[in-house]
Protein backbone atom coordinates (compact mmCIF):
# COMPACT_ATOMS: atom_id res chain seq x y z
CA UNK A 1 0.00 0.00 0.00
CA UNK A 2 1.43 2.98 -1.26
CA UNK A 3 2.25 5.90 1.86
CA UNK A 4 -0.76 7.99 1.09
CA UNK A 5 -3.23 5.42 1.03
CA UNK A 6 -1.88 4.43 4.86
CA UNK A 7 -2.57 7.69 6.01
CA UNK A 8 -6.32 7.90 4.74
CA UNK A 9 -6.72 4.57 6.21
CA UNK A 10 -5.41 5.92 9.68
CA UNK A 11 -7.89 9.17 9.16
CA UNK A 12 -11.14 7.29 8.45
CA UNK A 13 -10.55 5.09 11.74
CA UNK A 14 -12.75 7.74 13.09
CA UNK A 15 -15.94 6.49 11.29
CA UNK A 16 -15.21 2.75 13.00
CA UNK A 17 -14.66 4.00 16.43
CA UNK A 18 -18.07 6.10 16.07
CA UNK A 19 -20.40 3.15 14.52
CA UNK A 20 -18.52 1.25 17.45
CA UNK A 21 -19.13 4.44 20.33
CA UNK A 22 -23.19 4.69 18.47
CA UNK A 23 -23.51 1.12 19.01
CA UNK A 24 -22.27 1.30 22.76
CA UNK A 25 -24.31 3.89 23.53
CA UNK A 26 -27.44 2.31 22.43
CA UNK A 27 -26.64 -0.76 24.24
CA UNK A 28 -26.98 -2.87 20.91
CA UNK A 29 -24.81 -5.89 22.09
CA UNK A 30 -26.40 -6.61 25.27
CA UNK A 31 -30.03 -6.08 23.74
CA UNK A 32 -28.50 -8.54 20.59
CA UNK A 33 -26.85 -11.08 23.17
CA UNK A 34 -29.91 -11.64 25.25
CA UNK A 35 -32.26 -11.69 22.28
CA UNK A 36 -30.93 -12.08 18.58
CA UNK A 37 -33.38 -10.48 16.01
CA UNK A 38 -33.76 -8.67 12.81
CA UNK A 39 -33.39 -4.87 12.70
CA UNK A 40 -37.09 -3.50 11.74
CA UNK A 41 -38.02 -5.61 15.57
CA UNK A 42 -35.27 -4.38 17.47
CA UNK A 43 -36.17 -0.72 16.31
CA UNK A 44 -39.42 -0.96 16.97
CA UNK A 45 -38.93 -2.14 20.40
CA UNK A 46 -36.04 0.47 21.08
CA UNK A 47 -37.25 3.45 19.35
CA UNK A 48 -35.27 3.68 16.67
CA UNK A 49 -35.39 4.02 13.30
CA UNK A 50 -34.94 1.44 10.96
CA UNK A 51 -32.99 2.30 8.03
CA UNK A 52 -30.38 3.89 10.33
CA UNK A 53 -30.03 0.91 12.70
CA UNK A 54 -29.65 -1.48 10.14
CA UNK A 55 -27.30 0.21 8.22
CA UNK A 56 -25.27 0.26 11.65
CA UNK A 57 -26.06 -2.99 12.22
CA UNK A 58 -24.75 -4.27 8.67
CA UNK A 59 -21.52 -2.51 9.61
CA UNK A 60 -21.11 -4.24 12.54
CA UNK A 61 -21.43 -7.37 10.56
CA UNK A 62 -18.12 -6.19 8.39
CA UNK A 63 -16.52 -5.79 11.57
CA UNK A 64 -16.93 -9.00 12.79
CA UNK A 65 -18.80 -8.02 15.78
CA UNK A 66 -21.90 -9.29 14.69
CA UNK A 67 -23.10 -11.69 12.01
CA UNK A 68 -26.59 -11.92 10.11
CA UNK A 69 -28.08 -14.69 9.58
CA UNK A 70 -31.87 -14.54 7.44
CA UNK A 71 -32.06 -10.88 8.61
CA UNK A 72 -31.57 -11.54 12.33
CA UNK A 73 -28.57 -10.36 13.85
CA UNK A 74 -26.79 -12.15 16.70
CA UNK A 75 -23.61 -11.21 18.86
CA UNK A 76 -20.16 -12.57 18.00
CA UNK A 77 -17.76 -14.51 20.35
CA UNK A 78 -15.52 -11.32 20.04
CA UNK A 79 -18.99 -8.46 19.58
CA UNK A 80 -20.10 -10.79 23.00
CA UNK A 81 -17.69 -8.16 25.16
CA UNK A 82 -18.95 -5.31 24.35
CA UNK A 83 -22.15 -6.98 25.92
CA UNK A 84 -22.52 -6.04 29.53
CA UNK A 85 -23.53 -10.01 29.81
CA UNK A 86 -20.03 -10.87 29.34
CA UNK A 87 -18.27 -11.79 32.33
CA UNK A 88 -15.39 -9.76 31.00
CA UNK A 89 -16.78 -6.91 29.34
CA UNK A 90 -15.13 -4.06 28.04
CA UNK A 91 -18.65 -2.27 27.45
CA UNK A 92 -17.66 0.17 30.58
CA UNK A 93 -14.72 0.99 28.65
CA UNK A 94 -16.23 2.19 25.65
CA UNK A 95 -18.38 4.14 27.00
CA UNK A 96 -16.28 6.08 29.33
CA UNK A 97 -14.17 6.86 25.15
CA UNK A 98 -17.69 7.80 24.01
CA UNK A 99 -17.16 10.71 26.97
CA UNK A 100 -13.61 11.44 25.55
CA UNK A 101 -14.79 11.54 21.74
CA UNK A 102 -16.89 14.75 23.02
CA UNK A 103 -12.91 16.38 24.31
CA UNK A 104 -11.19 15.40 21.16
CA UNK A 105 -13.34 17.17 18.96
CA UNK A 106 -11.94 20.65 20.34
CA UNK A 107 -8.24 19.48 19.96
CA UNK A 108 -7.54 22.13 17.22
CA UNK A 109 -9.21 25.03 19.40
CA UNK A 110 -7.00 23.72 21.96
CA UNK A 111 -4.00 23.73 20.17
CA UNK A 112 -4.89 27.10 19.14
CA UNK A 113 -5.60 28.56 22.26
CA UNK A 114 -2.97 26.50 24.42
CA UNK A 115 -5.76 25.92 27.04
CA UNK A 116 -8.77 23.01 27.88
CA UNK A 117 -11.87 24.81 27.24
CA UNK A 118 -14.15 21.68 27.38
CA UNK A 119 -14.02 21.09 31.03
CA UNK A 120 -17.50 22.27 31.49
CA UNK A 121 -18.76 20.58 29.02
CA UNK A 122 -17.70 17.34 29.72
CA UNK A 123 -18.13 17.57 33.52
CA UNK A 124 -18.45 14.53 34.94
CA UNK A 125 -21.94 13.32 36.16
CA UNK A 126 -22.61 9.79 37.80
CA UNK A 127 -23.12 7.97 34.65
CA UNK A 128 -19.83 9.20 33.31
CA UNK A 129 -18.00 8.13 37.14
CA UNK A 130 -19.66 4.68 36.90
CA UNK A 131 -18.50 4.58 33.16
CA UNK A 132 -14.88 5.78 34.69
CA UNK A 133 -14.91 3.34 37.37
CA UNK A 134 -15.53 0.59 35.21
CA UNK A 135 -13.46 1.83 31.94
CA UNK A 136 -10.43 1.63 34.76
CA UNK A 137 -11.26 -1.89 36.06
CA UNK A 138 -11.54 -3.16 32.20
CA UNK A 139 -7.90 -1.77 31.93
CA UNK A 140 -6.81 -2.91 35.46
CA UNK A 141 -8.49 -6.33 35.85
CA UNK A 142 -5.40 -8.20 33.82
CA UNK A 143 -2.32 -6.13 34.26
CA UNK A 144 -2.80 -5.11 37.80
CA UNK A 145 -2.39 -8.77 38.24
CA UNK A 146 1.04 -8.70 36.11
CA UNK A 147 1.72 -5.64 38.48
CA UNK A 148 1.71 -7.60 41.85
CA UNK A 149 3.22 -10.59 40.03
CA UNK A 150 6.76 -8.47 39.25
CA UNK A 151 6.89 -6.07 42.30
CA UNK A 152 8.14 -6.95 45.49
CA UNK A 153 4.97 -6.43 47.54
CA UNK A 154 6.38 -9.29 51.03
CA UNK A 155 8.07 -6.09 52.47
CA UNK A 156 4.88 -4.56 52.99
CA UNK A 157 2.12 -5.04 55.57
CA UNK A 158 -0.39 -2.05 54.43
CA UNK A 159 -1.43 -0.21 51.62
CA UNK A 160 -2.66 2.97 51.10
CA UNK A 161 -4.62 2.70 47.07
CA UNK A 162 -4.99 6.75 46.59
CA UNK A 163 -7.33 6.95 44.01
CA UNK A 164 -8.16 3.46 44.26
CA UNK A 165 -11.68 3.96 42.61
CA UNK A 166 -13.42 0.18 42.88
CA UNK A 167 -10.14 -1.28 43.91
CA UNK A 168 -9.03 -3.54 41.30
CA UNK A 169 -4.94 -2.93 42.50
CA UNK A 170 -5.88 -3.46 45.59
CA UNK A 171 -7.45 -6.81 44.98
CA UNK A 172 -4.65 -7.68 42.96
CA UNK A 173 -2.07 -6.49 46.11
CA UNK A 174 -3.80 -8.42 48.49
CA UNK A 175 -4.30 -11.54 46.46
CA UNK A 176 -0.51 -11.43 45.98
CA UNK A 177 0.51 -10.64 50.01
CA UNK A 178 -1.71 -12.58 51.64
CA UNK A 179 -0.23 -10.67 55.41
CA UNK A 180 -1.23 -7.19 53.41
CA UNK A 181 -4.17 -4.85 54.71
CA UNK A 182 -5.26 -2.11 52.43
CA UNK A 183 -7.07 1.62 52.77
CA UNK A 184 -8.64 2.53 49.82
CA UNK A 185 -8.97 6.59 49.70
CA UNK A 186 -11.29 7.99 46.93
CA UNK A 187 -14.00 10.01 46.48
CA UNK A 188 -17.06 9.90 48.99
CA UNK A 189 -19.65 8.51 45.68
CA UNK A 190 -16.90 6.27 44.99
CA UNK A 191 -16.67 4.45 47.67
CA UNK A 192 -19.51 2.17 47.40
CA UNK A 193 -18.28 1.33 43.94
CA UNK A 194 -15.27 -0.15 45.89
CA UNK A 195 -17.04 -1.38 48.72
CA UNK A 196 -19.47 -3.61 46.73
CA UNK A 197 -16.08 -4.71 44.32
CA UNK A 198 -14.29 -5.77 48.14
CA UNK A 199 -17.50 -7.72 49.06
CA UNK A 200 -17.65 -9.42 45.74
CA UNK A 201 -13.76 -10.66 46.27
CA UNK A 202 -14.28 -11.33 49.80
CA UNK A 203 -11.97 -9.06 50.91
CA UNK A 204 -13.71 -6.56 53.43
CA UNK A 205 -12.26 -8.15 56.45
CA UNK A 206 -8.92 -6.84 55.25
CA UNK A 207 -9.93 -3.42 53.26
CA UNK A 208 -11.25 0.03 55.34
CA UNK A 209 -12.07 2.85 53.58
CA UNK A 210 -11.63 6.74 53.70
CA UNK A 211 -13.72 9.17 51.48
CA UNK A 212 -11.74 12.61 50.70
CA UNK A 213 -10.49 14.39 47.95
CA UNK A 214 -6.78 14.58 47.82
CA UNK A 215 -6.53 18.03 46.40
CA UNK A 216 -8.17 18.90 49.29
CA UNK A 217 -7.92 16.59 52.06
CA UNK A 218 -5.07 15.04 54.18
CA UNK A 219 -4.36 11.37 53.71
CA UNK A 220 -4.90 8.40 56.39
CA UNK A 221 -1.64 7.56 58.18
CA UNK A 222 -0.27 4.59 59.03
CA UNK A 223 0.45 2.65 55.66
CA UNK A 224 4.51 1.46 54.83
CA UNK A 225 3.02 1.44 51.21
CA UNK A 226 0.92 4.19 48.95
CA UNK A 227 -0.23 3.16 45.25
CA UNK A 228 -0.78 5.97 43.06
CA UNK A 229 -1.59 4.07 40.30
CA UNK A 230 -2.84 6.00 37.10
CA UNK A 231 -3.12 9.67 39.03
CA UNK A 232 -0.17 11.73 38.27
CA UNK A 233 -1.02 12.18 34.48
CA UNK A 234 -4.44 14.22 35.18
CA UNK A 235 -2.35 17.03 37.63
CA UNK A 236 -0.14 19.62 37.00
CA UNK A 237 4.01 19.57 38.12
CA UNK A 238 2.84 21.87 41.17
CA UNK A 239 0.01 19.46 42.17
CA UNK A 240 1.84 16.12 41.60
CA UNK A 241 4.12 17.90 44.27
CA UNK A 242 1.72 18.76 46.59
CA UNK A 243 0.46 15.45 46.73
CA UNK A 244 3.75 13.72 47.30
CA UNK A 245 3.95 15.90 50.24
CA UNK A 246 1.13 14.20 51.30
CA UNK A 247 1.64 11.29 50.42
CA UNK A 248 5.43 11.42 52.83
CA UNK A 249 3.50 12.75 55.55
CA UNK A 250 0.56 9.86 55.27
CA UNK A 251 3.80 7.09 54.98
CA UNK A 252 5.67 5.34 57.94
CA UNK A 253 8.99 5.92 57.98
CA UNK A 254 10.58 3.82 55.59
CA UNK A 255 8.02 3.07 53.90
CA UNK A 256 7.45 3.41 49.97
CA UNK A 257 5.64 5.23 47.23
CA UNK A 258 4.82 3.52 44.01
CA UNK A 259 3.79 5.20 40.57
CA UNK A 260 1.89 3.42 37.88
CA UNK A 261 1.54 5.44 34.61
CA UNK A 262 3.16 6.22 31.80
CA UNK A 263 7.06 7.50 32.52
CA UNK A 264 8.23 9.04 28.65
CA UNK A 265 11.95 9.40 27.59
CA UNK A 266 13.62 12.51 27.04
CA UNK A 267 12.42 13.03 23.93
CA UNK A 268 9.21 12.53 25.17
CA UNK A 269 8.02 10.48 21.76
CA UNK A 270 8.24 7.03 23.73
CA UNK A 271 6.39 5.33 24.78
CA UNK A 272 3.99 6.30 21.74
CA UNK A 273 1.31 5.51 24.23
CA UNK A 274 1.94 8.03 26.32
CA UNK A 275 2.42 10.93 23.32
CA UNK A 276 -0.93 10.50 22.90
CA UNK A 277 -2.57 10.38 26.50
CA UNK A 278 -0.89 13.54 26.94
CA UNK A 279 -2.53 14.78 24.32
CA UNK A 280 -5.69 13.61 25.67
CA UNK A 281 -4.74 15.33 29.21
CA UNK A 282 -3.85 18.71 27.37
CA UNK A 283 -7.84 17.94 26.17
CA UNK A 284 -9.83 16.75 29.20
CA UNK A 285 -7.76 18.70 32.06
CA UNK A 286 -6.12 22.15 32.88
CA UNK A 287 -2.78 20.61 33.90
CA UNK A 288 -2.23 17.00 33.58
CA UNK A 289 0.66 15.35 31.22
CA UNK A 290 3.13 12.91 31.03
CA UNK A 291 6.31 13.20 32.47
CA UNK A 292 10.05 11.77 31.84
CA UNK A 293 11.36 9.79 35.20
CA UNK A 294 13.19 13.05 35.63
CA UNK A 295 10.84 15.23 36.31
CA UNK A 296 9.15 12.48 38.33
CA UNK A 297 12.04 11.83 40.20
CA UNK A 298 12.35 15.70 41.02
CA UNK A 299 8.95 16.55 41.96
CA UNK A 300 9.48 13.51 44.18
CA UNK A 301 12.72 14.21 45.71
CA UNK A 302 11.07 18.10 46.89
CA UNK A 303 8.53 16.32 48.39
CA UNK A 304 11.10 14.92 50.59
CA UNK A 305 11.58 11.19 49.26
CA UNK A 306 14.96 9.76 48.61
CA UNK A 307 16.15 6.31 46.52
CA UNK A 308 13.81 7.25 43.34
CA UNK A 309 14.27 4.22 41.04
CA UNK A 310 12.16 3.38 38.12
CA UNK A 311 11.31 -0.10 38.78
CA UNK A 312 9.62 -0.80 35.13
CA UNK A 313 9.20 -0.22 31.97
CA UNK A 314 6.49 -0.82 29.30
CA UNK A 315 4.56 0.49 26.53
CA UNK A 316 0.92 0.27 28.15
CA UNK A 317 0.77 2.72 31.31
CA UNK A 318 2.42 0.21 33.44
CA UNK A 319 5.51 1.33 34.15
CA UNK A 320 6.91 1.93 37.71
CA UNK A 321 8.62 4.62 39.85
CA UNK A 322 9.39 4.08 43.46
CA UNK A 323 11.06 6.00 45.99
CA UNK A 324 11.12 5.78 49.89
CA UNK A 325 10.28 7.98 52.85
CA UNK A 326 13.36 7.85 54.94
CA UNK A 327 13.35 6.46 58.26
Amino acid sequence: MERYETITAEAFNFMKSRVIFTAAELDLFTKLDENPVAAGELAASQGLDARALTRTLDYLVTLELLVKDGGVYRVTETGAFLSSRHPETILPMIRHLVGLWKGWSYLTETVKEGSTRTREKTATGEEDRVAFIGAMHVIGRELSVEIADGYDLSRFTRLLDVGGASGTYTTAFLRKNPAMKAIIFDLEPVIPHARERMEAEDLLDRVTFAAGDFYKDELPRGSDLALLSAIIHQNSTEQNIELYRKVFKALEPGGAILIRDHIMDESRTKPPAGALFALNMLINTTGGDTYTFQEVKSSLEQAGFTRVELVRTGERMDCLVEARKPV
